[in-house]
């Protein structure tokens, strides 16, 4: 017994000896079934909720950059609106700003609503935008993305550009004509009567949200100032730049360029009351799926205070040998500690797995339900998108890791304080 204390005696923090005693108690033992299956539950619990939390998070973040990605490509950084005067000189207005350092590209557009029919006769509202062909296609979302036809005849002047869904919805192919129907047409001795004209259709794209491609129509600038009745003029200039976060920085060069009055509003300010929503059920998600993992490591705790609970008799043996009260403390501190650190690490790659292929299991719970989950109309995306971020999956598992050694400490200090000759005499 004197080697075995000295042994145990010399043996460093975290020795081999120790760590051999803690996976022994990770084993489950026939008598010790109900610590086996409260360890295992702590091990799932622990995993599932760091996979959650890092599906849930990549999911929300994914949603907020495509959405920033689609709402950013479609519609300028900066909008330029004029003041005091028409915007009649907007080509050399958008030229100016075209050339401010960190602008990629200056729009003059004109917009209206309209009431689009096809041949069937069934109409819908729809937005035009009236753009010159070669600021079309320096717009990516939209050139990148024609699935029908091309921009071509849009250059000339002979068509116009449409989203699926509207081609769809009005039963339009590639060449087809669509009517437009505007409110603001003619004015006669009668009143003004709606303005109807048919333009044939010479693209059709699909960005990817169901909104812009349900609504848009791209129709060159010329004749849209036409059928606006907006001849010779802009009603305003959306300004594409390469980073979205120096809008800020950029303003007054761009209000500068100008070299007129003119409104300059930014990204921020139009979709403010969005993304802070966006935020806010973030960092709400993330606190309630925090409490799953908390869940876990308080089963933790009882876990190790049965197993403490049941090795009394052992924990007095290896006093009696020799091992100092820090050596058992770390002895138990390692064995739950293991179940957090190996639940912590299986849920980074389950969720790891689920994050890549979220689509996949979208459209396999779908069919399984016969339902639609992830409705685009609603949601506005087509896909399911899920984009995880370093610091924040890393943030996930350290939290994990964290409250799992926090649950730890009681019970191995419990066990570090057990009086080896009162736990041998009640044996």
């Amino acid at each position: 017994m004197s080697e075995s204390r000295a042994a145990g005696a010399g043996a460093g923090p975290f020795s081999r000896f120790e760590r051999m005693v803690a996976w022994r108690y990770l084993r489950s033992r026939r008598k010790e079934a109900v610590v086996s299956v409260i360890a295992s539950i702590s091990f799932i619990g622990i995993m599932l909720g760091v996979a959650t939390l890092i599906v849930v998070m990549a999911v929300m973040n994914g949603f907020r950059s495509e959405l920033l990605t689609r709402l950013l490509g479609v519609n300028g950084h900066l909008t330029v609106q004029p003041v005091d005067m028409p915007l009649e000189d907007y080509a050399a207005v958008a030229r100016r700003i075209a050339g401010v350092e960190g602008v990629r590209l200056a729009m003059p557009m004109v917009q209206g609503q309209v009431l689009a029919s096809g041949r069937s006769g069934a109409g819908t509202g729809a937005l035009i935008r009236g753009v010159r062909a070669e600021d079309l296609t320096e717009l990516d979302l939209v050139s990148q993305n024609i699935r029908h036809g091309s921009l071509i005849d849009f250059a000339a002047g002979q068509g116009v550009a449409i989203g699926s869904r509207l081609a769809n919805a009005l039963g339009i192919a590639l060449g087809d004509p669509i009517t437009l129907t505007s409110p603001e047409g003619d004015v006669t001795p009668f009143g003004t009567t709606p303005r109807v004209k048919a333009y044939p259709v010479t693209a059709i794209f699909e960005i990817g949200m169901s909104e812009f491609d349900a609504s848009i129509i791209y129709m060159p600038l010329e004749e849209a100032q036409l059928y606006l009745n907006v001849e010779g003029l802009a009603q305003l200039i959306e300004v594409f730049i390469a980073d979205p976060d120096a809008v800020d920085a950029l303003r007054p060069l761009v209000e500068a360029a100008a070299q007129r009055p003119v409104a300059v509003s930014d990204w921020r300010q139009r979709n403010r009351t969005f993304f802070s929503a966006l935020q806010v059920e973030r960092n709400v998600m993330f606190m309630i799926l925090t409490m799953i993992v908390l869940v876990a490591a308080l089963n933790i705790i009882s876990g190790m205070i049965m197993l403490v609970k049941d090795k009394g008799r052992d924990i007095a043996i290896l006093r009696t040998m020799g091992a100092t009260s820090g050596a058992v403390m770390r002895i138990f501190m390692m064995t739950g500690a293991a179940i957090g650190v190996t639940g912590t690490f299986a849920g980074l790659i389950l969720g790891t797995v689920l994050c890549l292929n979220v689509e996949s299991i979208r459209q396999f719970f779908s069919w399984l339900s016969g339902t639609t989950i992830f409705d685009p109309e609603v949601y506005f995306l087509s896909q399911l998108p899920a984009e995880m971020e370093t610091g924040e999956t890393l943030s996930v598992v350290l939290m994990a890791l964290v409250l799992s050694f926090l649950a730890t400490l009681l019970p191995a200090w419990r066990a570090s304080r057990l009086d080896p000759v009162e736990a041998l005499r009640y044996e």
